[in-house]
């Protein structure tokens, strides 16, 4: 075995004999150490097994995963046992359940969690007594990893590529952040770190060069209204008003991530209502140019009062298959957050980028960077979808920018663009 492989297999052990000795801490010092060395065993033997039939670009089985899940939940319920003198089972069950959906993400995934922890505690107190919370907890988890993997089958993560080249994933943008926080000098740094000249509010610049790039069979240039392809080809002649639309069931979790992840980070800081929309909005276009020649656009939103950054996005576009899709990064640190594009004509001269698409290409992908070889690892999040659809109105523009999560509509975004007054 390779170094790496016997990491991994000790690691996992570790994890095994922690979690059988916990599930037998009651019961003295020999079961303790048999519960240990099966556990060792068992899991050690699962991720061995696992790895060795793990393919290129794939992530670990499935019943490999539960059964890690499982070793590295049960010592929570241990903990549980001393911090709480030994809690009921049906509380321990359902608060695990609970934590268990929530990490999934997925709505339906955290409706579900407590009610699998429920019906698991109800049990266990039925026909157990004295049980060790670890016992509880590793069962809760099973229970629930086993009918997350029956009821929800289609996969909303994977694994695409491990340490690809750049040209291997032509529909992911590889820029990431060398630091925390992106925030709207991300180009300046880039430029920096790139050796390229750096243009800060470029003058009389699109987010894509020409549509003529993105033609293709569902989408004809030509039939674009005139006022949509100078949107595109010239953006910084425009001025954009937002307001978000948030669903209900969404709000509270977002207000977390915005407080938690988004602000710190200074990326995807969207508005949570009309009144922080209010606030209005600056958009600039920041650009600078790679050692092949070839210019980054970086469209930098932010606030208007403070300049807090809204979004900070690198537009690219490519083609494949005599089509042109649209490749929007945003940077995260060492990592970037991709969201490809398939342009489609809308009646009256509109233009939709969607990644909805029978292509295999439009999707989103979460990407690792490594710093020092520049290769990708990425993964595809089949659960987020989004539309652009920008349309004319009189002597503006309309635009509704609307996405989904695990199939479920949770923001759209409404914009009116028009023509600035400065420029």
């Amino acid at each position: 075995m390779d170094d790496q492989l016997v990491g991994q297999v000790l690691t996992s052990a570790a994890a095994g004999a922690l979690a059988g000795a916990s599930m037998c801490a009651r019961r003295g010092r020999a079961a303790l150490a048999g519960g240990a060395a099966a556990g060792a065993a068992i899991v050690g033997s699962s991720e061995l097994i696992a790895r060795r039939r793990q393919r290129p670009d794939e992530i670990p089985a499935l019943p490999h995963r539960i059964v890690a899940s499982v070793a590295f939940a049960a010592p929570l319920g241990w903990l549980a046992d001393l911090v709480a003198a030994r809690p009921r089972p049906r509380t321990v069950a359902t608060v695990t359940g609970a934590a268990a959906g929530a990490l999934g993400i997925r709505p339906q995934k955290v409706a579900l969690g407590p009610v699998v922890g429920l019906a698991v505690g109800t049990s266990l107190e039925r026909w157990t007594r004295g049980l060790p919370g670890a016992v509880t907890v590793a069962s809760t988890v099973l229970a629930f990893r086993i009918t997350s993997a029956v009821v929800f089958r289609d996969a909303q993560v994977s694994l695409l590529a491990e340490r690809a080249g750049v040209d291997d994933l032509p529909f992911v943008v590889p820029l990431g952040s060398p630091n925390r926080y992106v925030g709207t000098d991300y180009v300046r740094a880039l430029a920096t770190t790139i050796g390229g000249p750096y243009v800060r509010d470029s003058r009389d610049i699109g987010i894509v060069d020409t549509l003529e790039h993105l033609a293709g069979p569902e989408f004809e240039p030509a039939r674009a209204h005139s006022l949509v392809r100078e949107f595109y080809e010239h953006t910084t002649r425009f001025a954009l008003d937002i307001v978000p639309e948030w669903r209900a069931w969404v709000r509270p979790g977002y207000l977390l991530y915005r407080a938690a992840v988004a602000r710190p980070l200074g990326q995807a800081n969207v508005p949570m209502n009309q009144r922080h929309a209010l606030r209005g909005m600056v958009s600039r276009i920041d650009t600078t140019v790679d050692r092949d020649g070839r210019v980054i656009r970086g469209w930098i939103r932010s606030f208007a009062d403070n300049d807090e950054p809204i979004y900070v996005g690198i537009y690219t576009t490519y083609r494949h298959d005599d089509r042109g899709f649209v490749s929007v990064g945003f940077p995260l640190p060492d990592a970037s957050f991709t969201a490809t594009l398939e342009p489609r004509n809308l009646p009256g001269g509109g233009l939709a980028l969607t990644s909805r698409s029978a292509h295999r290409h439009p999707g989103h992908y979460l990407t690792y960077i490594d710093r020092s070889s520049g290769e990708l690892t990425t993964l595809t999040v089949d659960g987020f979808g989004e539309e652009l659809r920008v349309s004319v109105a009189g002597d503006e523009l309309r635009a509704q920018h609307a996405f989904t999560v695990f199939g479920l509509d949770f923001l759209t975004l409404h914009y009116t663009i028009r023509r600035r007054d400065d420029r």
